[in-house]
């Protein structure tokens, strides 16, 4: 596995727990390998024969490993990010994101022949079916775009009935290609259909990034030409939300695949997840966070609000779920953003942000509590800078997302130890009661 240097276990053959149960004086012994037990272990350990046995008991899977998995390594304590052992700031400063997505799900990097071909077969599946387009049109003209893309994606299970064959590896290729294909094109759709604007179809001609502009920003001109620097930050940025390990949004397509659901349906449910502002929203939050700062000046009295608890101050941008350190992506997407400035011109929210992030690293409360600044603290304000709006973001880091979901989606069919995912609950409720009614039906029962 990836990473395996670091997470590497010390265990041995015949390193085990022993578990002593204080309720009957019982010993049990659970194996141990790569530094984890299997639940399943537990359920030897019983009162009495008839018993479920003892279960592992973790709200939020914040310490269950739910698979085993060789795509993304992450060392939180560390700040190590990498895609298949590569690490992510070489891949965010050589690699393109179509390369990226190609090591996600294949395991190596393409050569020149399979990248080219690669390329070629996503340029010519960008265009979707006109019926997707009269589908979209269907929203009100205020829809949330996430809610579009959530059901534009779904829908595509219906226009390609045979990739319910998941275990048919042809189609699991073309539906690779299909989703990183005609996720723009729809996300674009999206996008001019809040605008009021006529939908652009994909220019074959230009590279994936510079395509995608297109579909978004395109006028009137023959061929629209995105500056360098915007379609570099698309990229970059797509890379860079390729894939991050087990969250949310990754269970969710992990979850919802292990049914044998078809990928456009599982990916849909990823979608959905991402959509949640505990997820795929922070870095709207970070920016909603800058304006009611509103100044620079203002900073001091914000930062002193947040470490009181008072009102509803909060530092958003700051800290993650898993890095103890600084988030690796952070670093990149910092420079990312000053070279973006510098052609749309810096703007208040970015003095606030430089600002903020100096106090808060030198402020010891942050320091001891190792809140950095992470990923989505300096995207929100290069996604401002290209003038997308706030309720757009996340369809942004879904668009890059879909390349991790479909190839954790595959890793996870092809794993002989996954089933359909079924977690087990501790039962809190009533027991047995005999049914006596408070209402009167007379009035409605017919003797």
């Amino acid at each position: 596995m990836p990473g395996k240097t670091e997470a590497a276990s010390t265990a041995t053959p015949g390193d085990h727990l022993e578990i002593k149960d204080s309720r009957t004086g019982k010993s049990y012994t659970v194996p141990i390998t790569d530094d984890t037990i299997r639940t399943a272990d537990l359920r030897q350990i019983k009162v009495k024969d008839e018993d479920f046995g003892m279960m592992g008991y973790d709200p939020a899977f914040m310490n269950t490993a739910s698979c085993r998995s060789a795509i993304t390594y992450i060392d939180g304590d560390k700040g190590i990010l990498r895609y298949r052992g590569y690490p992510i700031d070489q891949l965010s400063e050589k690699a393109s994101f179509l390369e990226v997505a190609w090591l996600l799900r294949k395991g190596e990097l393409p050569t020149q022949a399979e990248y080219d071909q690669f390329t070629h077969d996503i340029t010519f599946h960008t265009y979707v079916h006109e019926n997707i387009k009269q589908f979209m049109e269907g929203f009100r003209y205020d829809a949330h775009p996430m809610s579009m893309l959530t059901a534009g994606i779904a829908a595509l299970s219906s226009f390609y009935p045979t990739a319910k064959n998941i275990h048919d590896p042809r189609e699991r290729d073309i539906a690779f290609i299909r989703l990183l294909a005609k996720m723009p094109t729809i996300a674009a759709f999206a996008y001019r259909h809040v605008k009021g604007m006529p939908y652009v179809y994909p220019d074959n001609a230009l590279p994936y990034a510079e395509n995608f502009l297109s579909m978004i920003a395109r006028m009137s001109e023959p061929r629209y030409e995105a500056h360098p620097a915007y379609a570099r930050a698309i990229d970059v940025l797509f890379i860079l939300h390729a894939d991050h390990e087990q969250n949310c949004s990754t269970s969710a397509v992990r979850a919802v695949g292990s049914s044998h659901v078809d990928p456009y349906s599982a990916v849909a449910a990823g979608i959905a997840a991402l959509y949640g502002p505990l997820h795929g929203g922070a870095n709207e939050a970070v920016l909603r966070m800058l304006t009611e700062i509103g100044d620079p000046k203002n900073i001091p009295a914000f930062i002193e609000n947040v470490k009181n608890g008072e009102g509803e101050a909060r530092l958003m941008g700051f800290g993650h779920r898993v890095y103890k350190s600084y988030d690796p992506r952070a670093t990149i997407v910092k420079k990312l953003c000053d070279d973006v400035l510098k052609v749309s011109g810096s703007n208040k929210d970015m003095d606030i942000a430089l600002e903020l992030e100096r106090i808060a690293l030198s402020d010891e409360y942050f320091i001891k509590r190792k809140l950095y600044p992470n990923v989505d603290f300096y995207t929100g304000l290069i996604y401002q800078a290209m003038k997308f709006p706030t309720d757009y973001f996340t369809v942004l880091f879904a668009i890059a997302r879909t390349s991790g979901w479909v190839a954790q989606w595959e890793e996870m069919l092809l794993d002989k130890e996954q089933k359909i995912a079924r977690p087990r609950q501790i039962f809190t409720g009533h027991g047995e009661r005999k049914y006596k009614s408070t209402l009167n039906y007379s009035h409605t029962i017919k003797k």
